[in-house]
């Protein structure tokens, strides 16, 4: 009796250790999350284009709280928030109007940019509207722009970022695949035209992650994310062509937004 009386008594004062060595953890773990200072920039596939809901202060800018962003700092809640991204921004529009919330205090950073700058929304529009040789010679343009120009671009936005922010993280996002080659559609696209567009993507991703390695910022491809969930996959998180809203043409869905980027965001940030 005695011996059992000694083993329940060390028993419960081992359980009460752990019980406050893990709610101490749990507390740091929760000043830490607290502690950080979130800014957001780039262009319609970080403001949420697509979405929906969209917040009618940030005007053209068409942010939404269905945006990858603003669902991360939901469920974080950080000390602060800068939701600066912005329709239709290139990497000159980044440098110029969105970096005023970046600062020494900034812990974490997240950016799409650059499918502007590479021609995003003439490639589609020349894809859809003209024939195929004239599209495939508009990727082409795409692809040489994406050689020549765009890293130097890129690096504009990165040295800055780092200069206003010198110490935080910063995740770059990439661009998804947009179809699903022998998919679900019935018109439209032809599929060379379809798998040209994806490798189109796949190009300016690669861009994207060299340019972000060499700044030793942290690349995300989304692509893994967004796999059956293509346009023509049945299960579409991004939207086809959408004559009755045009600017939502091509951009992730809520569900993409949520299912595709928030994920792969959170686990790098």
């Amino acid at each position: 009796m005695k011996l059992s009386r000694i083993t329940a008594f060390s028993t419960s004062l081992l359980l009460g250790a752990v019980l406050a060595l893990t709610g101490a953890a749990s507390a740091q773990a929760g000043e830490s999350a607290a502690a950080i200072d979130y800014v957001a920039l780039g262009d319609s596939y970080s403001s949420g284009v697509g979405s929906g809901g969209y917040d009618s202060a940030s005007g053209d800018c068409k942010r939404t709280p269905r945006a990858y962003p603003a669902l991360w700092a939901a469920t974080h809640a950080p000390a602060t928030f800068a939701f600066a991204a912005c329709s239709g921004a290139r990497t000159g529009d980044v440098t110029a109007s969105q970096l005023t919330p970046l600062s020494a205090a900034t812990d974490l950073v997240s950016i799409t940019v650059g499918g502007n700058d590479a021609g995003f929304s003439d490639v589609m529009t020349t894809c859809v509207l003209q024939a195929q040789a004239t599209c495939l010679n508009r990727i082409a343009t795409a692809r040489a722009y994406v050689d020549s120009t765009l890293p130097g671009n890129l690096d504009s936005v990165y040295n800055a970022i780092r200069a206003k922010a010198p110490a935080a993280r910063v995740v770059v996002l990439g661009y998804p695949r947009f179809y699903k080659i022998g998919g679900s559609c019935l018109a439209g696209l032809s599929d060379t035209v379809r798998a040209a567009i994806n490798g189109a993507s796949d190009y300016l991703n690669a861009a994207t992650a060299k340019r972000a390695a060499d700044h030793g910022y942290t690349f995300v491809d989304v692509a893994g994310a967004f796999a059956g969930h293509e346009i023509c996959s049945g299960s579409a998180w991004l939207h086809s062509l959408n004559v009755l809203n045009v600017p939502e043409s091509y951009h992730p869905t809520a569900a993409g937004q949520s299912g595709g980027y928030l994920p792969v965001f959170a686990s790098a940030a």
